[in-house]
């Protein structure tokens, strides 16, 4: 059974940083192109950050360019989002997921979600 666990989320006055982490069991990590998502009160779950397993490339929403960071460890089967310089408006449920192929900043490519850790940003 495929489990995504997300954790540290919460609250973050802006300007500030956080760490998130999803931990992945259940699945061959390392071939698996890894996500992170999100949904803001009353917004529809949108693409964050993703880095695929077979380049190595990632790939971010132009909100997050360069205040977003994500990263991977196979040996420990998680994946990270350094998420520095928060926004109010980066308030939000982050969700990691997990995609065996296709587009990777595509939500129908991925086949495993976790349940989310909650971000709020303070102005």
């Amino acid at each position: 059974q495929v489990q995504l666990v997300e954790s540290g989320g919460g609250l973050v006055q802006a300007g500030g940083s956080l760490r998130l982490s999803c931990a992945a069991s259940g699945l061959s990590f390392r071939t698996y192109t890894m996500g992170w998502f999100r949904q803001g009160p009353g917004k529809e779950r949108e693409f964050v950050a993703a880095h695929q397993w077979s380049s190595a490339m990632t790939y971010y929403a132009d909100p997050v360019k360069g205040r977003f960071t994500i990263s991977r460890d196979n040996a420990k089967n998680t994946v990270y989002l350094q998420m520095n310089s928060l926004k109010p408006e980066d308030t939000a449920v982050y969700y990691c997921a997990a995609s065996i192929g296709g587009a990777a900043t595509l939500r129908p490519s991925y086949s495993y979600w976790g349940q989310g850790t909650q971000v709020t940003v303070s102005s």
